[in-house]
């Protein structure tokens, strides 16, 4: 009996600790998850037939009745008119005995490593081998190849987010010669637009905003320093791997670069409460926030589904979900990170140095008169907040715990008088007070500060302990239960976190971050080659971009998933700029919409891509096109949010000002100000994501909302016009050419015969700028072929 259980605790300590490699056979308690999986998850699974659920983990009683059952101990016969064999039985055997309570469902699909090295199944080179495979089963193959016009206008919108110039257009019909097309993905490739075009759909995951959200929805003045960060990052094609890396924990693993600092405002952009009471629970929200943010986008996984429970579906137990926070559990949410190089900042910091020095008596006289001012102002705040929360803030650095440093830092912002009320206050204050420091100030004055240094928002630890983290019973955060520590998850090798903490940091997330871009762990990878495969067919290889688990959608080609995704990892070394171009190459992407009646038949919803699927641009490239072909289009790159025009009738509260210069309202739709609690109305329209959390896809409606803004929106209006203006001042004053140039402006071909008879009379009732206004609003300019 000892020898029993010893060995089903070996088995199962083995079974969790690391990944499959390629080709290995899982172990004994893993086994039996296959053989369920094959023989039970069809009826026990989304059925539930006698009750029995395989997807959620179950009682000892349950297991053990199932083995009975599956070995004919029982008079129930499982599975029905089959019987397992002796190894069968003994793999189920060492799965019911494991102590972690495992699911059926822990071989999945999504969980297993890549097959290495894997070939097309056909006598053709690269990924369309395994589409046709499936085309060819069912007597279909690919669409002729699109026109010239319709491919670089295709790939131009999914590479760069733009539509080709009138010049780029000739230049690829123009060129005759063998690789004119890939000359032209390396053009797009290499373009500053291009990391513009990435950074929208990455910003998407990253729930990215200029403000807070709710209620108070306050400005994030630095926020954007992120977003320029992800361009910056894609143009010069950053390894994925290492992209990743610097989100999670760029401060621990690159403390010296600046661009690592900034990365970590992913795990910044959570929607955040900032003046809430309650602290506690606050702070439990921002690291559910991280938490389930780090699992949708880079593992693709619901892991929030866990926070209450076990997972009813993935082998993700509530363990598990802690475990991952423990990751977190020393950060600190910062606003004061110095993206500067050590050089620039030495520098800077010298000249601030030497006006202290300077000014060091003045300021000292005004720090003692401002002193009791600024104590009587703190101390009021803090006594609206809960008695342990006064004990961190009251009690010496030098003797605060890991905990109380975390909610320090979180109650401190809410309790520093601003300069504004200390200056209030002092106005205020008897005449022997105030005179003197008034007369200090306009010293002060004089004496010109240097310039601040920037700063960023993101995160670090509090130092090199963290705070102990809890399985929260119900997901409440005031009901914890037994303490776990950090741990990777059991679906994916499960294991125990190794970390070495530094003086400043605990080095959790450093752990973290190479394990889940570590080559065995292909989750990661296929969840980005998927995401790019959406972008340039419309939808995913597997279909729920957020959802790689068991309620998920399985992938449409898995074979193809695995090729692209091995040859992302080691051929490509995470290069996601020769992923693209893997892709738009393909003859697959190059194919024309055209429908087939005989596909569409056997394939209504084009899973085996015999088709084009046609798109629909997104808001923001709606926006775009409407300011390049008018000619209005500011390529300006990086900074501030832009504050745009908004519709008459709409009303804000707060910061929201519109900016001043009309040619920096023409920057491109990345740059415009993204406030949490009003959308810009032509982007809401259009399906703008509620930047509350991670969008891995997102919807397509249709409105008659979206037609009105086109019609009678000012913005589309006044581009309209400069339009019109554009044309006339390429054109001339001939109709019949000017038509011609604003169909090649809006849709990159000329006009057929009948629609220049019809455009010729409707200038003669109307005018260009109607006509121009018109091509606008038509599906050929909103949707690309």
């Amino acid at each position: 009996m000892m020898q029993n259980t010893l060995t089903v605790a070996i088995v199962a300590l083995l079974g969790l600790s690391a990944l499959p490699t390629a080709g290995q056979k899982p172990l004994s308690a893993q086994r039996g998850q296959v053989v369920l999986q094959k023989n039970c998850l069809s009826c026990h699974g989304d059925a539930k037939l006698g009750g029995l659920d395989l997807r959620q983990p179950l009682t000892r009683a349950k297991r053990d009745r199932l083995y009975r059952v599956v070995s004919g101990l029982e008079k129930l016969q499982m599975p029905p008119g089959k019987r397992l064999s002796a190894e069968e039985i003994s793999s189920v055997k060492s799965w019911v005995a494991a102590p972690t309570p495992l699911v059926a469902t822990a071989t999945h699909w999504a969980f297993l490593p890549v097959q290495a090295r894997l070939e097309p199944p056909v006598e053709q080179s690269g990924l369309d081998a395994f589409l046709l495979a499936k085309l060819k089963d069912k007597g279909l193959g690919f669409s002729k190849e699109a026109d010239k016009r319709t491919l670089i206008r295709r790939v131009s919108f999914d590479l760069s987010g733009l539509p080709p110039t009138l010049g780029e257009t000739a230049a690829f019909l123009t060129d005759t010669k063998p690789g004119a097309y890939e000359r032209v993905v390396e053009r797009l490739l290499a373009s500053p637009a291009y990391g513009e075009r990435q950074a929208r759909r990455w910003l998407d995951l990253a729930r990215y905003a200029d403000s807070e959200g709710f209620k108070g929805d306050e400005m994030r003045p630095t926020a954007w320093r992120y977003r320029d960060y992800v361009v910056r990052s894609f143009n010069s094609d950053k390894p994925y791997d290492r992209f990743v890396k610097e989100q999670l924990a760029g401060d621990e693993l690159w403390p010296g670069d600046p661009e690592a600092l900034l990365a970590t405002g992913f795990s910044r952009h959570f929607p955040d409460e900032s003046n809430a009471r309650n602290i506690p629970l606050r702070r439990q929200e921002i690291l559910n926030d991280i938490t389930d943010v780090t699992g949708s986008v880079f593992l693709g996984l619901t892991v929030g589904c866990a926070r209450c429970h076990d997972h009813k579906y993935d082998p993700v137990p509530q363990k598990d979900y802690y475990r991952l926070q423990a990751f977190f559990a020393a950060v600190r949410p910062r606003t004061d990170l110095v993206p500067l190089p050590a050089s620039e900042r030495v520098a800077r910091e010298q000249a601030l140095t030497a006006w202290e020095e300077k000014t060091r008596e003045t300021r000292t006289a005004l720090e003692t008169l401002e002193k009791p001012v600024r104590e009587r102002l703190a101390k009021g705040k803090l006594e609206k907040f809960p008695e342990d929360l006064k004990e961190a803030v009251t009690t010496p650095p030098e003797k605060r715990t890991s905990r109380q440093w975390v909610l320090v830092h979180q109650v401190n912002p809410q309790i520093e008088p601003t300069e504004g009320e200390v200056t209030g206050a002092m106005e205020k204050s008897k005449p022997e007070v105030k005179t003197p420091w008034a007369e200090l100030t306009q010293v002060l004055k004089k004496d010109l500060k240097p310039a601040a240094l920037p700063t960023a928002l993101g995160i670090t630890d509090v130092g090199p302990d963290a705070p102990k983290t809890f399985l929260l019973t119900g997901g409440l955060y005031d009901q914890p239960g037994p303490e776990v520590t950090p741990g990777f998850l059991q679906a994916l090798g499960g294991g125990d976190a190794r970390f070495t903490a530094s003086p400043t940091s605990t080095g959790r997330r450093a752990a973290l971050a190479n394990w889940i871009t570590s080559p065995r762990n292909t989750l990661t990878a296929r969840v980005m080659v998927n995401r790019l495969w959406q972008q340039h067919f419309g939808r995913g290889l597997v279909g729920t971009g957020n959802d790689f688990g068991v309620a998920g959608e399985r992938p449409t080609h898995p074979e193809l998933l695995d090729w692209l995704t091995e040859r992302f990892i080691h051929d490509d070394g995470w290069s996601l700029k020769k992923l693209h171009q893997r892709i738009v190459l393909s003859m697959a992407y190059r194919q024309s919409a055209t429908q087939n009646p005989k596909a569409t038949k056997l394939d209504p919803e084009n899973t085996l891509l015999w088709r084009f699927r046609r798109q629909r641009l997104e808001g923001e490239s709606i926006r775009d096109a409407l300011l390049a072909v008018s000619g209005q289009l500011n390529s300006k790159q990086g900074g501030p949010g832009v504050m745009a025009e908004l519709p008459a009738g709409l009303t804000t509260t707060g910061y929201w000002k519109e900016t001043t210069e009309l040619t920096e309202r023409n920057r491109r739709s990345l740059y415009l100000f993204v406030k949490r609690n009003l959308r810009y109305p032509l982007f809401e329209a259009f399906d703008f994501p509620d930047t509350h959390e991670p969008c891995a896809r997102r919807s397509q409606t249709t409105s008659p909302l979206q037609a009105l803004l086109l019609l009678n929106d000012t913005t589309a209006l006044r581009l309209a016009k400069a339009f019109a203006e554009q044309v006339e001042k390429e054109a001339g004053a001939d109709p019949v050419t000017q038509i011609t140039q604003a169909w090649e402006r809006a849709y990159n071909r000329p006009p057929q015969p009948d629609e220049i008879t019809r455009a010729v009379a409707f200038l003669k009732q109307s005018n260009l700028t109607e006509l121009c206004h018109a091509l606008f609003n038509t599906n050929e300019f909103l949707y690309v072929e």
